[in-house]
């Protein structure tokens, strides 16, 4: 029976020394001398040593438990500096097995890598308890709360987009969704935002943000999730290319400094490179410019601007087919072009840069809505679903 003691977590124990407390979790490893067992306990907070004799229990790797016990200080031979409690144990009074547990399918105390996936997966709430990926999911949270409360602090609003909507395209095909009201009929599910958020500016919200899933139906690459991710997306109204990029870099540099003290940026303000001058230079227009690459505290952030508005299509992309076009966006089908390159969608259109790699900086009105019908054109559209995209 377990009992009805207020619960310690492990992390706690350091300051509880000499009193008697409850601990719950898992057993996290055992080790026998004679009579007397040492046990590893873990929680979400970490590890704690437990010592205890046979006579209380049995329990073993992975088994869920419920410790009560007298916190001791250790003696300074037996500190363990390698986890936060090393200076303190707990000597078991009553051990209670909450629930046993077969022979796990992998060891769960390593980082996984040399594991198979498959098996992975089909374990996966026992992958889960794995230090490295316990700790990814918390940064993660720590990550999301951070921008939010930033972003909140600027004015801006957090929005949920509708997740069963209508085709958008983005340079993928859509997963679809039957309806069940409407016989023959699917919905599309959203590869992004994109046309939700815009319709939120013309509705005057001005500032807007949400952690998006996205859906997106392509081939696996190398840089691209397949299936399903989440994004930061955002939108701002009455802004310049530059205010969105002072938000995003002071944005991320400050969580940087929050969530991940231990990391340094090699250089700020982050450079802007034009995406002629990367490719020419560094080969890519995603270069590695830390100074030392062994370093997994440095990091290096860039902007990549005045990258290539449209790329030769290939049998890769979605458009392909679409009709006689050679062409198709290098990132998003709502790119605005560069103001200065708007003539070459007409005489040159492989010349027309977009403002920034990845960010969009959209434009508006009459130049917006005709720049945007030239952009379909030269990727294949057909005149209905113009009309339909261009109705934003």
């Amino acid at each position: 029976m377990i009992t009805s003691m207020t619960r310690t977590l492990a992390k706690d124990t350091i300051n509880k020394i000499g009193e008697e407390i409850t601990l719950q979790g898992w057993i996290n490893g055992r080790r026998d001398h004679g009579k007397i067992m040492f046990l590893d306990l873990r929680d979400r907070t970490g590890l704690v040593q437990v010592v205890s004799t046979k006579e209380l229990g049995d329990p073993r790797p992975e088994y869920c438990v419920e410790i009560v016990g007298l916190v001791k200080k250790r003696p300074d031979a037996m500190v363990n500096p390698k986890i936060a409690t090393g200076i303190v144990e707990v000597e078991a009074k009553k051990i209670t097995i909450i629930s046993t547990s077969a022979e796990l399918p992998f060891p769960i105390d390593s980082d996984g890598y040399d594991i198979n996936e498959e098996i992975r997966s089909k374990y996966r709430y026992l992958d889960l308890r794995r230090p490295r990926l316990n700790r990814n999911l918390k940064l993660r949270s720590q990550m999301t709360t951070f921008i939010r409360n930033y972003l909140t602090n600027l004015d801006f609003v957090e929005v949920e987009t509708p997740i069963l909507t209508k085709t958008t395209p983005e340079g993928a095909r859509d997963f679809l969704v039957p309806s069940r009201l409407q016989k023959g009929k699917f919905y599309a599910l959203p590869q992004s935002p994109q046309q939700y958020k815009q319709l939120l500016m013309v509705a005057g919200l001005e500032r807007y943000f949400q952690f998006p899933r996205c859906f997106r139906d392509e081939d696996p690459r190398r840089d691209r999730a397949y299936g399903e991710f989440t994004q930061l997306d955002l939108e701002m109204s009455f802004v310049t290319q530059d205010d969105i990029l002072k938000l995003t870099e002071e944005m991320f540099t400050n969580l940087v400094k929050e969530v991940f003290p231990q990391k340094r940026i090699t250089q700020t303000p982050w450079p802007r490179i034009p995406h002629k001058q990367a490719k020419s230079k560094y080969g890519s227009d995603k270069p590695d410019l830390r100074k030392n690459k062994n370093d997994k505290d440095e990091l290096a952030f860039a902007w990549i601007i005045d990258f290539p508005l449209f790329t030769e299509q290939s049998e890769e992309d979605f458009y392909h087919g679409s009709g006689n076009a050679k062409f198709a966006p290098s990132h998003h089908m709502f790119t605005a072009p560069h103001l200065d390159d708007i003539p070459l969608l007409d005489s040159d259109p492989m010349k027309v840069r977009g403002p920034v790699l990845k960010w969009v900086a959209e434009a508006s009105g009459f130049i917006k809505k005709t720049c945007r019908k030239k952009c379909l054109t030269l990727s294949g559209f057909p005149k209905s679903r113009k009309n339909n995209l261009n109705t934003c």
